[in-house]
């Protein structure tokens, strides 16, 4: 399955309700977010809490995180491909070797000016 033929599915489970346009970008960000709150719980407890890593919960939290982020792209009108393609180019401009520390630290020095 590539992430547009993912996207399309997750869009038939989306909450069919009236929505104006915002209100859908707001439901795919805060999703996202909470999501990814809870796959951080999970860290949490694994790291501070004496917890076995639990992998399975993990991968569900990062796959509610990306049917938020299909739904978030789907209110902005865009495919995840796309998405994936524009943060690629980016990275590639940002790191054209590979990411290596120093290119970071040149990135942090240059977005101050």
């Amino acid at each position: 399955m590539n992430l547009n033929e993912y996207q399309r599915e997750a869009i038939k489970t989306r909450n069919r309700g009236i929505l104006e346009p915002y209100r859908r970008l707001e439901e795919g960000l805060i999703g996202m977010n909470s999501e990814s709150g809870e796959a951080l719980d999970i860290l949490k407890k694994f790291l501070f809490q004496g917890h076995e890593l639990d992998v399975y919960k993990l991968e569900q939290e990062l796959g509610d995180v990306l049917w938020y982020l299909a739904i978030t792209a789907y209110a902005l009108g865009v495919d995840l491909e796309t998405i994936a393609r524009i943060n690629i180019n980016k990275l590639r401009k940002r790191y054209p070797n590979g990411f290596t520390c120093e290119d970071s630290l040149k990135r942090i020095d240059t977005e101050k000016d």
